[in-house]
């Protein structure tokens, strides 16, 4: 049970270690790309390529697919960014239980964006989490995990690929545990428990009173999609990426204004081919690639070909 591309290496594994795959659950096809056509998860074309029956219940809870799971009688139910939360009809089904590959180290970050919310909070670390599924989220007993890294060049998709593909290795080592009942899980201090919930759009508006440091954070959170943005303009204007604040950017110096007492967070101080330099609350932070309303992304010598943004100006 998956929908989304972090899914995909978990139910590869599961092939290429011999497992019968008696079906595969997935979200319904949804509408994508400026023509809104219907496009199937990337679960389902992985599935589909091997000849997997598939199910797709718009709601899992109240849908004829869980009659089906009984019917199939399957061992064992692995889930991986499916997006529906099982009802307990459904964890009790497989005789060997219910197991989720998570995208963070628990009881850190339950829900439903954990690699999101790991970077925007600027941990180092991160990882995944296999664990047994009960009827709340992601409160399951442990059963295995990974650490993963977080470099300062990370954002959502390369670290998306990266714990991905360790969860998967994950997942190879731990299915014969489980089959074999060898394995011994661990509760989770629900004390210790922080949470991840899907994004809103509040979460992608920048506020410039924050640090440099929180808004690059947040900047490669959001990217590759739905993307951090201010405004500009009276328009929305989508920041793709900046520089890390914590290094010098390229040969080019912070701009004396910087200094100036009382400058208003989101003031544009200089803007170089390099890149546009933004005060903030702490510090300044050098735009690199940002997209305007109806364009597609650019760097910075790119967009001051075909645009003004005189120093002073104030986004936001």
């Amino acid at each position: 049970m998956g929908t989304p591309d972090f899914a995909v290496p978990s139910l590869r594994v599961l092939l290429e270690e011999g497992y019968e795959i008696c079906a595969v659950v997935t979200q319904p096809d949804r509408p994508k790309g400026r023509k809104r056509e219907l496009a199937p998860p990337p679960v389902k074309l992985e599935a589909m390529a091997h000849g997997i029956p598939v199910l797709q219940p718009e709601k899992l809870r109240t849908s004829d697919t869980v009659a089906e799971i009984e019917r199939l009688r399957p061992d064992l139910i692995v889930t991986a960014a499916y997006g529906q939360i099982l009802p307990k009809k459904v964890l009790d089904i497989p005789r060997l239980g219910c197991i989720n590959v998570h995208g963070s180290l628990l009881p850190k970050y339950r829900g439903g964006a954990p690699i999101q919310h790991a970077i925007m909070n600027g941990e180092s670390v991160t990882g995944v989490t296999i664990m047994y599924m009960a009827e709340g989220m992601d409160t399951g007993d442990m059963i295995s995990k990974v650490e993963v890294p977080i470099l300062p060049e990370d954002d959502t998709g390369t670290l998306f690929g990266k714990l991905s593909a360790a969860g998967a290795e994950l997942l190879r080592q731990t299915v014969p545990q489980l089959a074999e009942g060898r394995v011994q899980a661990v509760p989770q201090n629900h004390e210790e428990a922080t949470y991840a919930p899907n994004l809103k759009r509040e979460d992608e508006c920048i506020r410039w009173e924050r640090t440099a440091v929180q808004i690059f954070n947040q900047v490669r959170a959001l990217s590759p999609q739905p993307g951090a943005f201010t405004y500009w303009n009276g328009e929305v204007l989508k920041i793709r990426a900046c520089a890390n604040p914590a290094v010098r950017h390229g040969s080019v110096r912070p701009s004396s204004a910087a200094e100036a007492p009382g400058l208003r967070p989101g003031t544009v101080l200089q803007c170089l081919d390099e890149g546009i330099e933004v005060m903030t609350g702490e510090g300044t932070l050098w735009i690199t690639i940002l997209q305007p309303a109806g364009k597609k992304p650019m760097d910075t010598s790119q967009f001051l070909r075909g645009s003004r943004l005189p120093a002073g100006t104030v986004l936001g």
